[in-house]
């Protein structure tokens, strides 16, 4: 090694054999010090993200459709008029404006025994006076003694009224009873007027119908079709009905469609996801998938399915970061609130949240959800990211359709469809006209979903330091500071191996004398 011979053939010379000393303490300080750094950095398991591109078939994404207009459900028509007039008075109270409701007369048929319901009168919509004289709408929330009270606040009006209805309709669906929502189903029936995938008709076994409370009556395309040409005609294409019939005005202020592109398997979150489709367009949505491949322990914090999160999945689905969060939040809210929100699926044994069974149960979810807004809750340390995941970036135009041109004909087609299958719409009054032939070109909406391209790609986790890189970093430092290689390390450590052996055989020789000496004076 560099510097441990010039010790020796300087020995002559005082000076330099300080010089050269001092020299390789130094450097000998600043390779461990090095070495110290190193396996700092090799400790902390870091990670570089390697980009790559792969171009095969794909699995076609599974395709959430809602029309975006709830209805009121049959078992509660009656409880619902009493909400109506309930708002009605909350908002001349505030505006001084009369707005008028649905009309829907409550359906005397088939309805089944009416379900306990308590509309909590003292929670009323008022005005509230902000800092800085800022004025802003909200209700106010008590805990079940009254002694301890909060404001649910909105600087937009729209939006406190919006955020009380939609209590006030949980509270009520929170009493129905857990069945009933399968009687929303056939409300969707005729929502889709065709559907293509690949030029071929798609068949009822390639989708799945659900009602979503705030969003209405829901498709979900998942068929087993494999992508093997990008392109719009290799895509999925579908003529939609957007008809609103306004059951809920105070609930649903949008009209349109609401799609969310998802992987197979994996529970679409219509309220935190997804985008909304105007009616009167055709809207062409083009598809990119990433795939995103993370390490484990040591170097991250990831699960391979539900098994390895801190939480029990609630949703009969593939794992995703998401639904974990959300199964956490309702279990939280069903130990700490003894109930759980109508939004999400309940744990064996718990039943959701009413005024009826649970009172005050508002002023515990809100208490709850504002510590989640907040990120006071242990849900993030408990729902780890999936070690493989797939992401879709979108890009989305649209055009008015149908064009003026052949605006006749088509919505002439689309109206014969419409009467021919529909008929009345569901909990229409008998004698009422359909909407159809008043607003036709607001009733429909074309949406084309395919592959941009079948590249892909994917983003791997690979270890900044493995094994050998951590040795050959060690051999670089080693060789820069002394200019020494392995065998030279070798004959380091065989040098400090003879020094051992040969100050333990000095002392035993020393040792082996001074015995001698004793014995011998003994002698005399």
């Amino acid at each position: 090694m560099h510097g441990a011979i010039r010790l020796v053939c300087s020995s002559q010379n005082r000076l330099k054999t300080a010089s050269w000393g001092l020299l390789f303490l130094g450097a000998t300080g600043a390779l461990y010090w090095q070495f110290g750094v190193l396996f700092e950095q090799y400790w902390g398991y870091p990670v570089i993200m390697t980009v790559s591109v792969h171009s095969e078939g794909k699995l076609f994404p599974s395709v959430t459709l809602c029309d975006m207009n709830p209805h009121r459900p049959r078992l509660a028509s009656q409880q619902l008029q009493a909400l109506d007039e309930f708002a009605r008075e909350n908002i001349y109270a505030l505006y001084k404006f009369n707005f008028s409701g649905s009309g829907d007369a409550p359906l005397a048929e088939d309805r089944g025994p009416e379900p306990t319901f308590r509309l909590d009168r003292s929670i009323r919509l008022q005005k509230l006076s902000g800092p800085g004289g800022q004025n802003s709408v909200g209700f106010r929330l008590c805990n079940s003694t009254g002694g301890d009270c909060f404001y649910r606040a909105y600087s937009s009006g729209v939006t406190a009224v919006r955020a009380w209805y939609r209590f006030h309709y949980l509270d009520l669906l929170g009493a129905l009873p857990t069945d009933h929502e399968h009687s929303h189903q056939d409300h969707g029936g005729h929502f889709v007027f065709s559907c293509h995938y690949n030029g071929q008709d798609c068949q009822a076994r390639h989708f799945q119908t659900f009602h979503h409370p705030s969003y209405g009556s829901c498709y979900t395309f998942s068929g087993m079709w494999a992508a093997q040409h990008p392109g719009i005609t290799h895509g999925i294409s579908l003529v939609l009905r957007a008809e609103q019939q306004d059951h809920l005005p105070l609930l649903s202020t949008e009209a349109g469609i609401k799609v969310i592109v998802h992987k197979r398997d994996h529970t679409p979150f219509l309220e935190h996801l997804g985008f909304s489709i105007r009616p009167g367009t055709e809207t062409t949505i083009g598809i990119r998938e990433d795939e995103v491949h993370r390490l484990g322990s040591p170097y991250g914090n990831c699960t391979e399915g539900a098994e390895g999160a801190g939480v029990p999945l609630l949703y009969n689905a593939t794992y995703t970061m998401q639904a974990c969060l959300v199964s956490c939040f309702q279990l939280l809210m069903v130990n700490t609130c003894s109930c759980g929100y109508y939004f999400y699926p309940l744990p064996a044994g718990a039943e959701y949240c009413s005024s009826a069974r649970h009172p005050a149960w508002g002023h515990c979810f809100y208490r709850l959800y504002r510590q989640l807004e907040n990120h006071q809750l242990p849900c993030v340390s408990r729902c780890p990211r999936p070690c493989r995941e797939s992401s879709y970036k979108l890009s989305a135009w649209t055009s008015m359709w149908p064009s003026s041109k052949s605006e006749d004909w088509i919505l002439a087609v689309l109206g014969q469809h419409s009467r021919r299958h529909l008929g009345r719409s569901p909990g229409q009054s008998p004698g009422r006209s359909p909407r159809w032939s008043q607003r036709p070109r607001s009733n429909v909406a074309k949406v084309n979903i395919f592959f941009q391209e079948l590249n892909y790609r994917t983003v791997d986790e690979t270890p900044v330091y493995s094994v050998p890189q951590l040795l050959s970093a060690m051999g670089s430092l080693w060789s820069l500071w002394f200019g020494s290689s392995v065998l030279s390390v070798v004959e380091l450590l065989e040098l400090l191996f003879d020094a051992v052996a040969l100050t333990l055989l000095l002392g035993c020789r020393r040792l082996h004398r001074g015995q001698g000496s004793q014995r011998r004076a003994a002698h005399t």
